[in-house]
């Protein structure tokens, strides 16, 4: 598999999360053994069948309606993309992958992101999925960042969106 095509298949797996919402098309992109983890809430799991689940039953029903993703940068290596995204949504909805548990705070999150993608046979055999945990919980009002030792969100998408894409 050279490097074009694994961005079409990455590119058609993610359109079929977010944009076709049809949770055996995701899975069709990924090999029987595949797995994906969104790492700061370990919401995920292995395997193609579960998977499936998991898609038809937590990720896709969990994106609220007005998300939007905005790629960055990207890094295409000869079985593994590396991409630089900032994904924004209403926490209009319970978003089990993200926010776990919480009821809709109608607040607006942005995350900037990392995903590592794996490929294996022509087809995507993981997906590991990076956030600032903190930065989320502090746009939602769980915690307070002036309190805290960390960026404000919106420093780290100006710099992604001006400093990477320049």
């Amino acid at each position: 598999m050279n490097q074009k095509e694994m961005v079409a298949l990455w590119e058609q797996h993610t359109a079929n999360e977010f944009v076709v919402k049809d949770a055996d098309l995701a899975v069709a992109t990924m090999v029987e053994d595949a797995s994906v983890m969104h790492l700061p809430t370990m919401s995920g799991g292995f395997g193609k069948n579960y998977l499936r689940g998991y898609y038809r039953d937590v990720f896709i029903p969990g994106i609220p309606q007005n998300t939007t993703t905005e790629t960055v940068d990207r890094s295409v290596g000869s079985d593994f993309l590396v991409e630089e995204i900032i994904m924004r949504m209403p926490h209009d909805q319970e978003i089990p992958f993200l926010l776990p548990g919480l009821a809709a705070t109608g607040r607006t999150v942005e995350v900037p992101l990392v995903v590592v993608v794996k490929f294996r046979d022509d087809l995507m055999a993981s997906e590991r999925l990076y956030w600032d945990q903190a930065a989320v919980l502090a746009q939602i009002g769980l915690i307070t960042a002036e309190d805290l030792p960390m960026a404000d969100f919106t420093e780290v998408s100006r710099f992604l969106r001006d400093e990477v894409m320049s």
